[in-house]
């Protein structure tokens, strides 16, 4: 009997603490579906904030400006979000971000992980930043933050300067963003699997579980 195989696009942003906790939840149910199922994971291009200043801005200013909430309302989320990851096996920073940043250039490095890292390399990418951005607040708009997190997985660090230094991956990132705003998605993370299924939020391991077998078995 053939394993079933799922293409599953994993649409979000660095910044998302939610994206964290989708992956967490996923990577979980892929646990438990050892050897019923086999996959192909990309990670997609999502911008929160695609007009961020160079320099950032501070969280809760942001958040306030954004969303109209108070620092006690996002102070209840923080503990909300650290549950939840604790939940997953993240572990979120307890003061939070620190600053939200434009993610662009760690997109483009996302993007050649997948096009020229051995397998797995954008995965371990991936996992990377999020630590980098939810657990240590590190500045994800500074290209020494995101050389350490290409060193820490093992791609080519001169290759990856070598980018952030160009505009190169920038067209392709840009139009993998536009293709999924113009497909409908507005918030993530956004899990998509054999490019028809939505699995939308992040949502705990046992719904990702249950839709993975739904999808596995229409397919066997």
């Amino acid at each position: 009997m053939n394993t079933p195989r799922l293409k599953i696009d994993f649409v979000s942003d660095v910044s998302c603490p939610w994206c964290a906790i989708g992956l967490g939840g996923l990577e979980q149910a892929l646990q438990r579906l050892d050897g019923q199922v086999a996959v192909d994971i990309t990670f997609q291009p999502f911008e929160l904030n695609p007009r961020m200043a160079v320099e950032g801005q501070d969280v809760t200013e942001h958040l306030t400006e954004k969303y109209g909430s108070t620092p006690e309302q996002q102070a209840q989320i923080r503990d909300t979000i650290r549950a939840r990851g604790a939940e997953v096996g993240f572990d979120f920073n307890p003061a939070g971000r620190g600053r939200v940043w434009n993610t662009f250039d760690a997109h483009r490095l996302l993007h050649w992980a997948a096009e020229e890292g051995a397998p797995g390399q954008q995965v371990a990418l991936k996992k990377a930043l999020l630590a980098a951005c939810h657990t240590r607040s590190e500045a994800m708009g500074h290209h020494d933050v995101l050389l350490a997190c290409v060193r820490e997985v093992g791609l080519d660090e001169t290759r990856a300067q070598a980018i952030l230094t160009s505009d190169e991956f920038a067209q392709a990132v840009r139009e993998r963003e536009q293709f999924y705003l113009s497909h409908g998605i507005h918030s993530v993370p956004a899990v998509i699997v054999n490019d028809r299924h939505l699995i939308s939020g992040g949502q705990p391991a046992a719904v990702f579980e249950q839709a993975l077998r739904q999808i596995a078995a229409g397919q066997a």
